[in-house]
């Protein structure tokens, strides 16, 4: 069974796909600080900079009192220099791209400092408008200078890294150097690949498909290993034996002591009321809220998560023997509650690590305390994606009142999702007619779904002419549709070529369904290589069909992994047919319980095939009482 993209997510047995396009919204304060830009004389060299003044994370001290470990050469060291080599001759965004505490800035840090030495390094503090800093970069001379942006997602979106900014450091043959944790960079990508879900990014979107990513992975190699085992640093060589199932820089961070203690905290007679605060801190992170945060507004959202954790069963301690407990530096390293300037905020290996869902009223309380525009468009975007369809609303629509073209954007896709699609429609049209080409992209996309095609094909034409990729991927799709495949194609194609996922995927699978097969393999392998799921499968079922059964089922089972129905059933299909029923059965079992409708089907012939007719009638019972998706 082949998978395909379409809007809103992955749908069953869909050859081709549209989709609810990137749209951002937000703009930064007029007063964001601009001093950064001043004395450029005064901006460290590259070559006395130091790693902790650029985000790297902390390791316990060495016997000596160093800070940081040396540093341990890792795999992607050489392709890492190239890109910044050929970005500080062309200009260009290099971005390491990798889990909390994986090495990421380190790793950027070494490279700017060797390649860069007697460049000038301009890291803007968060907040921080960045459309000045070209013309002022401008106005420097002959000053050769790098712009460092440590955790890239902090300074994507309105007035911050923008396309039009990063073209003006490209034409200044400026190096822009960044980090980012893989979380917000997978965020960030999907948005601009369509997903409702996901749509809300869409300036960052575009910046990301500019740039040279470089994936570190946070569990080390083999030969990163053996080099971490000639060091003779202390901290290194106990790191090498310790780390078990952790990366060495991971484990150096304390990342993996401090999620653990935070765990077992919560139990009876632990510190309860402390790791409360760091869940507050975590929470109002994940909803949206940037930090530092106050004092007191840790202490109100704290007493709800220790209420919701158990309340006083839990005996909890004291205020402040709890606040001194949460911001206790672990192995001489870090805390889970991190003092700032200004207030706390949490230990960012903690927020990654948390997947529970966060609750609604932790959003409703970080929107009452948003500081300004971007609080609310990141606390707008963290709602949309976890279905708090309300506070998206409360945030979002302030900012559309305002005049926002891509926040009215932003509530159209809420108003839609909820039903009110005239709503939508109307506000598409407004911002569609004030030059938002996002707005276009979007209202086309709601035509279409309605059936009026020709203004749908018209308003996609338009948006595809001025660059919107999501634009000529539903082009694409519509043309496709109404059996104009040549022209599909060439959209297709041109779309694949500037990094549209979907569009690689679809590309193939039109190649496929017109015996293009090994050209399909090609395109399949690409999307899968950068984490496409549906194209994982699809090359699975692919190799499956040309007798290449065994890479079939490796495929199959990395899609299954990653929770992917298609790839569980088609797996359980491939087992099934090579006598392997048991295991076959349990994976029907699985997707059938996920309520993946062909696989209760074949697990409810398996079951006739193996005498178990009152079940498998059962299960067919259970299918046709059940609504249709």
């Amino acid at each position: 069974m082949a998978a395909n993209h379409i809007s809103g997510g992955e749908q069953r047995d869909v050859i081709q796909a549209q989709s609810i396009g990137s749209v951002t919204f937000g703009a930064a304060q007029a007063g964001a600080p601009q001093r950064y830009l001043q004395d450029p004389d005064r901006w460290p060299l590259a070559r006395d900079w130091d790693a902790l003044a650029a985000g790297a994370h902390r390791a316990r001290p060495g016997k000596d009192g160093s800070k940081l470990p040396p540093y341990v050469a890792r795999d992607i060291d050489e392709e890492l220099r190239e890109r910044v080599r050929e970005a500080a001759e062309e200009g260009g965004l290099v971005l390491v791209v990798g889990d909390s505490t994986a090495g990421k800035t380190r790793a950027a840090f070494e490279a700017v400092r060797e390649l860069l030495p007697e460049y000038r390094v301009l890291a803007p503090p968060v907040g921080a408008r960045l459309r000045p800093a070209p013309e002022a970069l401008e106005g420097c001379g002959d000053l050769r200078c790098v712009v460092w942006l440590d955790d890239l997602e902090q300074y994507l979106g309105p007035e911050g890294l923008e396309p039009e900014v990063l073209a003006e450091f490209v034409r200044l043959r400026v190096p822009v150097v960044a980090t980012m944790r893989l979380k917000p960079y997978e965020t960030f990508s999907a948005a601009d690949e369509g997903g409702a879900a996901q749509s809300w990014a869409g300036l960052g979107a575009r910046v990301l498909r500019t740039a040279e990513v470089v994936d570190l992975d946070r569990l080390w190699s083999e030969s990163e290993l053996a080099r971490a085992g000639d060091c003779d640093d202390s901290r290194i060589a106990d790191a090498v034996v310790h780390h078990g199932t952790y990366g060495i820089a991971e484990y150096m961070a304390a990342g993996p002591v401090v999620m653990q203690e935070w765990r077992r905290a919560r139990r009876v007679c632990g510190h309860a009321r402390g790791a409360a605060l760091v869940t507050a801190a975590v929470d109002l992170s994940r909803a949206g809220l940037r930090g530092p945060y106050s004092r007191g507004l840790l202490v109100e959202v704290h007493e709800r998560c220790l209420a919701e954790a158990g309340g006083s069963v839990l005996r909890p301690e004291g205020l402040e023997e709890a606040f001194a407990w949460a911001s206790g530096v672990r192995l001489g390293v870090t805390s889970p509650l991190v003092p700032m300037t200004e207030g706390w905020s949490a230990f960012d290996y903690l927020v990654d690590g948390t997947e529970s869902a966060v609750p609604d009223w932790v959003r409703e309380t970080a929107l009452a305390h948003a500081a300004g525009d971007d609080d609310r468009s990141a606390i707008a975007t963290s709602a949309y994606r976890g279905g708090a369809l309300h506070v998206a609303e409360a945030a979002v629509r302030p900012l559309a009142d305002k005049g926002d073209t891509r926040a009215a954007c932003n509530l159209a896709l809420v108003l839609d999702k909820t039903g009110r699609t005239e709503e939508a429609e109307s506000l598409c049209r407004h911002a569609h007619e004030k030059g938002q080409l996002h707005a276009t992209f979007s209202l086309a996309h709601l035509l279409s779904r309605s059936g009026l095609t020709e203004e749908a094909e018209t308003l996609y034409r338009h948006a595809h002419s001025r660059g919107h990729l999501n634009a000529t991927f539903n082009l694409a799709h519509l043309l496709n549709e109404s059996g104009r495949t040549d022209e599909a194609e060439t959209l297709y194609r041109h779309a694949h070529s500037r990094g549209h996922l979907n569009a690689t995927f679809n590309l193939a699978h039109l190649l496929n369904e017109s015996g293009r097969t090994d050209e399909a393999e090609t395109l399949y392998r690409h999307a899968h290589s950068r984490g496409h799921l549906n194209a994982t499968n699809n090359l699975a079922l692919l190799l499956a069909d040309a007798g290449r059964v065994e890479e079939a089922e490796t495929l199959y089972r990395q899609a299954y992994e990653k929770g992917h129905l298609n790839a569980t059933n088609n797996l359980a299909i491939l087992l099934k047919r090579a006598g392997r029923t048991d295991e076959a059965e349990t994976l029907y079992r699985q997707a059938h319980d996920r309520g993946h409708p062909n696989a209760t089907n074949n697990l409810a012939i398996l079951l006739d095939e193996t005498g178990r007719t009152q079940e498998a009638e059962a299960l067919r019972r259970q299918a046709s009482d059940s609504p249709p998706d």
